[in-house]
């Protein structure tokens, strides 16, 4: 932004012409309307939004305009970033960014870009999406007259981006919306029926949560929510928690401070601060330990995740279709959104309201939350996936000969099953206790091993605030998993193709030859698969342990998982229809194995940690 731009100034400045044109935009019939300016907002992919924003203007109902102009601008910020994919660059992140881009000045002229960062580009300006979006602003505080202002600038912006389209020959294409992503995994409260509905709205009176002049959003929250229209309740919602939540973290952290608004000089407690482990000064933050680990869980997966969906930073920046926002979405954050209320309310309202069972349904969810897109949730999941797809492999009914060529004795397979029996010994000794054999801490039946690996997925591991040790030893444990996945996909297929060539007799000789190197090679890779599985849910339970390594440790600790992760990468290889590499695929998993149970015996895998340190605090408890 050039220093020379004066906002206070331009903002005095504007206020006339801001109320000029709100005049003028209200003078005008709907049809009217349409017809004049219609053309020039179609480049927002949006036009139907504008219609609307006229209607809220017309109603004078405040928190409909503060509604308008965070939906508006969400769909100038993604349109302007279409405008900027006209030059072949990657989309900055940051609206302000944007806007400063000498990209956009040259396609809507410096001037005009100056007005835009006046009203939504920096906080030495009125700042209006930062200061709306991030619940600083109540229904009250934002004239109508700079709504109005607002969709003439955007009906303008299409005028001039028009005739530059024009100039260029060059064509805008809008990028698709985004989905909101495995929204199965986050249904963890039960659909918000009307009771449900009468309860948030008795208790968002009485909740010291809901600042009173907030109030006007909670209840048309409410209001769109039963009129379906769910991506409006969610964006009058969002904003809300995160006041809530600012409020609540100034109060227990005692810094006051934090709850500063438009300053210029300040920058925003935004639900990145709010949610973090530390305070900047390194202070431990209170609102976590307050809030407790379930509820910090589902602020983490409904907002920060990346896996997750991201609920407000997809629908602030435009990412998401309005009218498709999904009913599931707007369930989960209204249940929520009550169990939070139903912390900040008189001690006997509290007593009186869990003793009805649509409270009691919420409540308890809440209670036992725990992350659905943190990595070790996601490690977990695929983990359990691959499993259950091996489990899968056919069991291949083959002619005679077939069945006794596969039978027959391979070294090199043989070799290989003796390696995976001794490390799979050595294992066995880190199992937890109810997941040993009886009797033999030494052996585990080849039959017991998806069991064992559903089992040890079920062990709860803590996920909130991991280091970024924990973070890069899972992201290579989930790289590992998903080759691991990808190769029993081809195995599957390639058996069933192969066999049904067979059984049609459609195989030539070097073929029918490839394909019982496939039988045989399959007897092996069944197991070893396995026993990566069972060793990545094993290190995942033992996690956190890695932060106990010195720096050396760690990197060679890193440099053992990427060995194994350079082996499942050339396995996908080697078994995929293209190459049908069976014999390669057994000498390269024989190197594996060998890797694996020379540094077992170093003692270094987080298991063996877990050991060592579970047994010195014994020791020193002793």
């Amino acid at each position: 932004v050039p220093q020379s731009l004066d906002y206070p100034g331009s903002v005095r400045l504007l206020g006339p012409v801001c109320a000029a044109v709100h005049s003028h935009l209200l003078s005008l019939a709907k049809e009217q309307f349409e017809t004049r300016y219609t053309p020039w907002l179609q480049w927002t992919a949006f036009p139907e939004l504008f219609p609307e924003i006229l209607d809220a203007l017309e109603s004078l109902q405040s928190p409909a305009v503060s509604l308008s102009l965070m939906k508006l601008t969400a769909c100038l910020e993604r349109a302007l970033g279409d405008v900027f994919f006209l030059n072949g660059k990657e989309c900055p992140f940051l609206l302000r960014d944007l806007l400063a881009s000498q990209e956009l000045a040259r396609v809507f002229g410096q001037s005009v870009m100056d007005v835009l960062k006046v009203f939504v580009g920096s906080p030495r300006g009125l700042n209006l999406r930062n200061v709306l979006w991030h619940g600083f602003a109540s229904p009250q505080e934002i004239p109508p007259k700079y709504c109005s202002m607002m969709v003439l600038l955007t009906a303008g912006l299409g005028q001039r981006l028009q005739s530059h389209l024009q100039q260029t020959q060059l064509t805008l294409v809008h990028r698709p919306f985004r989905a909101l992503p495995n929204l199965e995994d986050l249904a963890v409260f039960p659909d918000v029926t009307s009771e449900g509905l009468s309860v948030l709205e008795e208790v968002m009176k009485k909740s010291t949560f809901v600042l009173k002049i907030m109030l006007p959003y909670w209840e048309d929250a409410l209001m769109k929510f039963k009129s379906h229209r769910f991506a409006d309740c969610a964006v009058l919602l969002l904003p809300q928690l995160e006041m809530g939540l600012r409020r609540v973290f100034a109060a227990l952290n005692r810094c006051p401070q934090r709850l500063l608004t438009a300053e210029s000089t300040a920058l925003y407690t935004t639900f990145d601060e709010i949610l973090a482990e530390h305070l900047d000064d390194g202070r431990l933050n209170q609102l976590p330990v307050f809030l407790g680990e379930p509820t910090m869980e589902f602020l983490w997966d409904f907002l920060n995740h990346q896996e997750g969906p991201r609920v407000r930073d997809h629908l602030s920046h435009g990412e998401i279709n309005f009218p498709e926002f999904p009913k599931e979405a707007a369930n989960q954050l209204l249940a929520f959104s009550t169990v939070l209320l139903l912390r900040f309310i008189d001690e006997d309202l509290l007593s009186v309201l869990k003793e009805r069972a649509v409270v009691q349904s919420l409540v308890r969810p809440a209670q036992g939350y725990s992350a659905r897109f943190h990595p070790v949730s996601q490690l977990k999941k695929q983990v359990l996936s691959c499993e259950k797809s091996i489990g899968l492999w056919p069991l291949l009914s083959l002619p005679e000969e077939a069945e006794e060529a596969a039978r027959a004795g391979h070294s090199e397979v043989d070799a290989c099953n003796s390696v995976v029996t001794e490390i799979m010994s050595e294992l066995c000794h880190h199992l937890p206790e109810g997941l040993r054999a009886a009797g033999d801490v030494g052996s585990l039946p080849v039959e017991r091993w998806p069991q064992v690996i559903r089992e040890l997925c079920g062990i709860p591991v803590p996920t909130l605030f991991c280091p970024r040790a924990v973070l890069e030893v899972l992201a290579v444990l989930r790289s590992i998993s998903a080759h691991c996945a990808r190769v029993s996909g081809q195995v599957a297929a390639s058996a069933e193709l192969r066999r049904r060539q067979w059984a049609e007799r459609r195989l030539r000789s070097r073929q029918r030859q490839t394909y019982l190197r496939m039988l045989s090679s399959i007897k092996l890779l069944s197991p070893v698969l396995y026993l990566i599985l069972l060793l990545i849910a094993l290190e995942l339970v033992n996690i956190h342990v890695v932060r106990g390594k010195t720096t050396y440790e760690y990197q060679q600790y890193l440099k053992f998982l990427k060995s194994i992760l350079q082996y499942t990468e050339n396995l996908v290889v080697y078994t995929s229809q293209q190459r049908n590499k069976w014999s390669e695929a057994i000498t390269l998993t024989r190197t594996a194995l060998v890797k694996v149970r020379t540094f077992s015996a170093k003692k270094q895998m987080l298991i063996h940690s877990a050991r060592k340190s579970t047994k010195s605090r014994k020791e020193f408890l002793w």
